[in-house]
């Protein structure tokens, strides 16, 4: 018999150990796991527990959740098993049979944007820089922290977003957010003053880009309006800034933006900036500037993982009022790695061709609407260009990839190659190895996971990696 983990009645006789001690593992594993993580792959898996406590198999809905499963959670699931139970529980996984269902093709009905654009600057917004009329934060309140998928990628810059919005002007102040192109970081900020003006609703909040505060110096100076300029920035309860990089080279911009700094920080507002880099990549700007940048909390945001990544496409496709299958989002998010602009582009091309033709998403119709994206990917990123890349970015030989050589000079560079290999290719981890010079796929998976980890913790390897991974995508 086959039974939920989450079922207490048994029918078979000796069930009741057996899914007791698989309990046990779920519950384990539960307090281990990131809540997403575990509730994406361990929660909906089907638990068969020989009666002898002889075999665990469990049953994975498709073909793509089995491989992750048994690539990154069979072996501490057998290890938690073995632990539990005291000696070695052989382990399988299967694909669980789908019930026979027939499907009508229903197209789906369009809706507005997950995600829309903030509303653009209009002519008649002087009257709130003059002082008159409603102040305007330019938030856009469909960017909440609930409609914010978490992930791995986002979770430090989330809960410290989160700190913010609720205790202005304490904690991680100011707080800079900085990754790369379409990975939420505007999101976040927009998330930050709708939750403060939710909770306070007379709080003074300006969500800008960096490129309108130039503007508006320029007005200032033009109109010789300062005092109403300063009068509207160093009010402020909360500013939001977003791609504080466009300041560089803009020294009266940097200067007025130093001075509303200081004259927030003094009033006890706070400071939430975004940026494509950490403050001590930033360049042209003014060192004293960098300083203060970096004196409160900065924290990067990733390029979302698989589990992520799959998140956002079925929660974009609900949104949309669409049926996204789980085994389209899984070969959507493998083949589109980058962002979340790009996952968005994607999953809107197959809904588009999806109702143009009126068929069903599969992962077929996936893979025809996709086709020019998938033979740039395929055309453009192989193993053998990660190589050269990496090797003339660190200067080695290409042919120290796949010698034997171990100095650290040499290894770091191909451990970090194995891992854009496996980041930006379909190739398994034994076709890696075998492009490294032979080596065994454990090699390649032990380099991936080193990579992977100390690209959380290691600023400057995140910038390195940022760097070579725009330039293979050119």
């Amino acid at each position: 018999m086959i039974e939920e983990p989450s079922h207490n009645a048994h029918d078979e006789p000796g069930s009741d150990a057996g899914q007791g001690l698989w309990q046990a593992c779920v519950e384990q594993l539960a307090q281990e796991l990131p809540e997403m993580q575990f509730n994406t792959w361990i929660k909906p898996l089907t638990a068969h527990v020989a009666p002898d406590l002889s075999k665990v198999t469990l049953l994975v809905a498709n073909r793509f959740k089995l491989d992750w499963i048994r690539a990154q959670y069979a072996g501490r699931i057998s290890a938690i098993l073995e632990s539990l139970y005291g000696q070695t529980i052989p382990l399988e996984l299967a694909l669980a049979q789908r019930e026979s269902v027939v499907k009508r093709y229903i197209p789906p009905q369009p809706v507005a944007q997950a995600e829309p654009v903030a509303a653009p600057e209009t002519n008649n917004a002087n009257s709130e820089e003059n002082g008159s009329g409603p102040f305007r934060s330019r938030l856009n309140p469909a960017l909440t922290f609930d409609s914010l998928v978490e992930g791995t990628a986002n979770r430090m810059a989330r809960s410290a977003a989160m700190h913010v919005a609720a205790s202005p002007g304490h904690l991680y102040n100011p707080l800079f957010i900085y990754g790369g192109v379409g990975l939420g970081k505007t999101h976040l900020v927009h998330a930050v003053g709708n939750k403060l003006l939710a909770d306070k609703p007379d709080s003074k909040v300006l969500y800008i880009h960096a490129e309108q505060f130039v503007s508006d110096v320029v007005k200032a100076y033009q109109r010789r309006t300062f005092d109403d300029f300063k009068a509207r920035y160093h009010s402020l309860d909360l500013l939001l800034i977003d791609d504080v990089q466009f300041f560089a080279n803009k020294d009266r911009t940097q200067e007025e933006f130093f001075n509303a700094f200081e004259a927030l920080l003094a009033k006890k507002s706070h400071i939430v900036m975004t940026s494509d880099t950490y403050p001590k990549g930033l360049a042209n700007i003014h060192e004293r500037l960098v300083s203060r940048f970096d004196s409160g909390l900065t924290v990067a945001i990733e390029p979302p993982e698989l589990e992520m990544r799959v998140a956002i496409l079925i929660n974009k496709a609900r949104v949309e009022n669409a049926d996204m299958p789980e085994e389209v989002a899984f070969f959507v998010a493998k083949n589109v790695r980058s962002n979340v602009r790009e996952l968005e582009g994607a999953l809107r091309k197959i809904l588009a061709y999806s109702r143009f033709n009126q068929k069903e998403v599969s992962i077929q119709l996936a893979r025809e609407a996709l086709r020019d994206l998938l033979s740039i990917q395929n055309r453009q990123i192989s193993v053998e260009n990660i190589q050269k890349t990496v090797a003339d970015y660190y200067k080695i030989k290409v042919a120290d990839m796949y010698s034997k050589k171990r100095p650290a000079s040499i290894a770091r560079p191909r451990q970090i190659a194995m891992y854009l290999a496996k980041e930006l290719t379909q190739k398994s981890l034994p076709e890696i190895g075998e492009l490294f010079g032979g080596r065994d796929h454990t090699t390649v998976l032990h380099a991936v996971r080193k990579i992977a980890g100390e690209r959380q913790q290691l600023t400057e390897l995140n910038q390195q990696l940022h760097v070579l991974e725009q330039t293979l995508k050119g």
